[in-house]
């Protein structure tokens, strides 16, 4: 992929390690309309600058909510002994590097909610400068600066890195491999190439979307290496270096696959049996529409204006070049700058969204982690068209005033799970050996974590283990549930002498109608019993009831 070159008849040397454009594509109007236009950056704007990013980092570690769901599992699974793990995620979908490097965390600094979340805080911190590198090179100091403080005020990344969730630790090794890339398409030595491999390899085994953009930037450079150089202007030679560089880079990230080969039977297993019953499939635009919202922070309005800004300045990435200071004109044929990140942006996606249209299942938006840092990065490109000092200066202050906004409205409103207001409410009158049950399953790891350890928790249906969720044949099983029985076994389970607690949502798919069905035939089994939290949709992302039906001592 190449970089600029000049318009001289000879062959142009191979870019050196120091040159701060990409070997992914240069464009020189626009980098050269840059150093005309753009005023240096003065102190107020530095001041400016690191504060937000400082800003930005704190709100990494800030998250007071209690571990919702998907938290609790990666905390439960990483409790298991490292050897269990991978066993354990037969259950789950996901595969294990994460997950092993919490257990390591944890035996060093604990389970804590703060322990557990400073790890992916930590990676986050960690992509930052790798993103200031990444702009550095695609267009010098103001890319670097705009893709510094997007990355560190973006409340999508703040969000993931406060969860005790792979996500961060997939941005942060997007960024990485884009920079091992870049170097490689400059040099294709061993270390570079080897390094290439490696991160491929650790991508694949911390998040399985990773595929899509690996097999995307794949395509780019297999693609590369057939068209070779196109520019006239740069000749034959520089031609075959382009060639022989994209084809050594495809191969070492094939070469990456080395490393997953042993987790393909896991792969497959969870391909086969568990997939996504908790959502239906997503439509492409519905799909782009809900990613570059969660980009912006979620479902409110300062979110989504943060989304429509973002969305912008990806436009202007990829089409922008800087006139002058009052002026960008539009070049509809892309900037070789961040051309190649667009079409891996866009290829990723629609690889992934095909292959879960095929297989029926569902798009969450944080597994657009895989693509975030390059939308990202086309999006500091956009953000540095403003080279005005006026402009530049409206353009910065519109971003991290909103990235900052939303990202507060991340790390400081309501608690993601209301497993905390039910655990108290629980703790206020339970009794040691009253039975506490949660429909669904997946309402358990939160709960469970928070009860006391003389309650006898189970989780509808199986009244297994509440720590885990088995997704395993999940729609096929959940059918299967009879309410009645089930409710017969857990007041059975009770005895005479304990109370019965029901912590129940009926908002969950492959559930509908029978955790009603539990709480109605508990109820006719233990009558006197009601509700003692309401369910809370409004205020908490996961939400449910609980109720107490009394023991049945002395009744006849």
């Amino acid at each position: 992929m190449s970089a600029t070159t000049s318009g001289s008849s000879r062959a142009p040397a191979r870019p050196s390690d120091d040159d701060t454009r990409s070997a992914l594509g240069a464009d020189s109007r626009w980098t050269d309309r840059l150093a005309r236009y753009a005023p240096a950056f003065d102190t107020l704007a530095i001041v400016v600058v690191v504060l937000a990013v400082v800003v930005g980092i704190v709100l990494r570690f800030v998250q007071r909510s209690e571990l919702w769901l998907d938290e609790s599992l990666s905390v439960n699974i990483a409790s298991l002994p490292l050897g269990d793990i991978t066993e354990a995620l037969r259950h789950d979908g996901h595969p294990p590097l994460y997950y092993w490097l919490l257990h390591g965390w944890m035996e060093l600094f604990g389970g804590s909610n703060v322990a557990v979340r400073a790890l992916s805080g930590i990676f986050s911190v960690a992509a930052l400068p790798l993103a200031w590198i990444a702009g550095r090179r695609i267009g010098g100091r103001p890319v670097a600066v705009a893709a510094l403080v997007l990355l560190a005020v973006s409340p999508f990344a703040v969000h993931y890195g406060s969860e005790t969730r792979p996500y961060s630790l997939v941005m942060l090794l997007v960024l990485a491999g884009w920079l091992l890339l870049d170097d490689a398409l400059r040099r294709p030595t061993w270390p570079r190439l080897v390094g290439l491999a490696v991160v491929s390899g650790v991508l694949l085994l911390t998040h399985y979307w990773s595929m899509w953009l690996l097999a995307a930037v794949g395509l780019c450079l297999l693609w590369r290496a057939w068209r070779g150089s196109t520019a006239p202007e740069e000749g034959g030679h520089r031609g075959a270096i382009e060639r022989s560089s994209a084809l050594r880079c495809a191969i070492a990230l094939a070469a990456g696959l080395v490393l997953f080969l042993p987790f393909v039977p896991l792969f497959l297993h969870q391909a086969a049996n568990t997939g996504t019953p908790w959502a239906t499939v997503v439509r492409p635009t519905a799909a782009v529409a809900l990613t570059f919202e969660d980009f912006g922070g979620g479902d409110f309005l300062e979110a989504r204006l943060l989304g429509i800004v973002l969305a912008v300045l990806a436009l202007l990435g990829l089409t922008g070049v800087a006139r002058d200071g009052r002026r960008i004109d539009l070049d509809l044929r892309t900037r070789p700058t961040v051309r190649w990140e667009g079409i891996s942006v866009v290829l990723t996606l629609g690889l992934a969204l095909l292959a879960s249209y095929v297989a029926s299942s569902t798009y969450a938006t944080r597994y657009a982690s895989v693509f975030f840092p390059l939308v990202m990065l086309i999006g500091a490109a956009g953000l540095a068209c403003f080279v005005g000092r006026v402009g530049r200066a409206a353009a910065f202050s519109v971003v991290i005033a909103l990235g900052l906004a939303c990202s507060l409205v991340i790390s400081f409103s309501a608690p993601r799970t209301q497993a905390g207001v039910i655990a108290e409410a629980v703790a206020a009158d339970a009794q040691p050996g009253d039975v506490v049950v949660v429909c669904p399953d997946q309402l358990g790891p939160a709960t469970e974590r928070l009860l006391a350890d003389d309650l006898d928790v189970v989780a509808y249906p199986t009244l297994g283990d509440p720590r885990f969720v088995d997704w395993v044949d999940y729609a096929e099983r959940n059918a299967q549930a009879d309410p009645t029985a089930i409710a017969a076994e857990v007041v059975a389970r009770a005895g005479d002498d304990h109370q019965v607690w029901v912590v129940a949502s009926p908002d969950y798919r492959t559930f509908e109608g029978q955790c009603e069905g539990l709480l109605s035939a508990i109820s006719s089994l233990r009558p006197g019993g009601g509700p003692v939290v309401a369910e809370d949709a409004e205020e908490f992302f996961e939400h449910a009831s609980l109720s107490v039906y009394p023991a049945s001592l002395g009744q006849p």
